[in-house]
């Protein structure tokens, strides 16, 4: 097989990538396990269990490590970009035509506000089904709560998360009393912070996002991505709707793109980076997005693997893993206050949100997450005008 050959056929699974992240696997193991035989059953499930520990798109990252397995490090470029490059190209068509037409006062208004709802629903989803596979024990809830309830007064995640990692690892130890002390640590510290006098806000002509500024933003959201994508959307949402370079109800919107597309979910963030910094902010966050995803199998897999069979690594990571399940659901109740101010109408919203929720428990497809939103936008286009 030729490089070329390689990218083409990570390209493919690229454009045929509907349905999440287990469809998403199940299509990669189906050819090139099970019928072409690249690597065994049981490798592969080994690498599943490494993917998974590690933040980013899961499906991508398969995708990487194949290709080095067949081409090199260059291979693993070729299959990340080709698996990657068809909903990225789509998603910047999307932005590009998003920020292009007039949309306030439109069909397409009321389209986008079926949408908004029907993406609530899919987070709502989202925190359950996440919650329910990272909180295995009463410690974990405890911490989710507590990033929760830390998050609403205002802590920072950066305070907060590792503080869970460590906190949970020495749980899990039995030092218990060392754990309520690094909890208070944190406590204290969050404190002092959000006592500090804020700063002065930055002039106008330097209120908009810089390339830099971006290009963080996806690189935050690339390293905390534990347990899907949608870890992605609290700290991508601070930074541009935290900083007024966006909406929420873009920002919604964006997310909705994301749903229908090919591509991993946080392809959303190329929709984020284009309507708060154009074209160039597209590319930025993207690129940062997508780093940590080519950067832990290029350069570190063999480490990790070892590494990831450390007890003390895998009982800090499902305490970092648990507070963002408290962040995600911080963020759900921002963008749900934030949705039902812009609907015209609350009750049809709420009832868009509750179809929505009752198709994707009740209709286990991986084409679900499409039907929701494509559902949400017809209704919206019925209701919400």
């Amino acid at each position: 097989m030729t490089h070329l050959q390689l990218f083409l056929r990570f390209l493919r699974f690229g454009l045929l990538a509907f349905g999440g992240p287990v469809a998403q696997i199940a299509m990669i193991r189906r050819e090139l396990v099970e019928e072409e035989g690249w690597i065994s059953g049981d490798r592969f499930n080994r690498l599943m269990a490494v993917m998974q520990a590690l933040p980013g798109p899961e499906a991508h990252e398969l995708c990487v490590h194949l290709g080095i397995r067949a081409k090199g490090r260059i291979g693993g470029i070729l299959a990340g970009l080709g698996f990657m490059l068809p909903g990225f190209l789509l998603m910047m068509a999307l932005a590009y035509a998003y920020t292009r037409l007039r949309i306030e006062g439109t069909l397409l208004a009321a389209l986008f506000l079926g949408v908004q709802a029907g993406v609530i629903a899919l987070i709502i989803r989202a925190v359950h089904r996440i919650g329910a596979h990272i909180l295995e024990n009463h410690w974990l809830w405890l911490i989710a709560a507590g990033a929760l309830i830390a998050s609403l007064f205002g802590a920072s995640f950066w305070i907060v998360l590792p503080a869970a990692g460590l906190a949970h690892a020495l749980l899990s130890s039995g030092r218990n009393w060392l754990a309520a002390a690094v909890i208070a640590a944190a406590g204290a510290l969050s404190a002092w912070v959000l006592s500090l006098p804020a700063p002065p806000a930055p002039p106008a002509a330097f209120a908009q996002p810089t390339v830099a500024a971006l290009f963080w933003s996806g690189l935050k959201g690339g390293l905390l991505t534990f347990g899907g994508a949608y870890t992605a959307i609290p700290f991508i949402r601070a930074d541009t709707v935290g900083r007024g370079w966006m909406t929420d109800a873009q920002f919604l919107d964006g997310l909705g793109l994301s749903g229908i597309l090919p591509a991993p979910l946080v392809i959303f963030a190329t929709f984020v980076g284009w309507v708060s910094g154009g074209p160039a902010g597209a590319l930025a966050i993207t690129a940062g997005m997508f780093l940590p995803a080519f950067a832990f199998s290029l350069l570190f897999y063999e480490r990790l693997e070892a590494a990831v069979e450390d007890a003390r690594l895998h009982h800090f990571l499902q305490g970092v893993a648990a507070a963002v399940v408290g962040l995600i659901a911080v963020t759900l109740i921002g963008l749900a206050r934030s949705a039902q101010a812009e609907t015209p109408n609350v009750a049809a919203s709420a009832a868009i949100i509750l179809l929505s929720l009752l198709l994707l428990y009740r209709w286990q497809n991986r084409l679900n997450t499409l039907a929701v939103i494509c559902g949400a936008a017809a209704a919206g286009m019925l209701f919400l005008r």
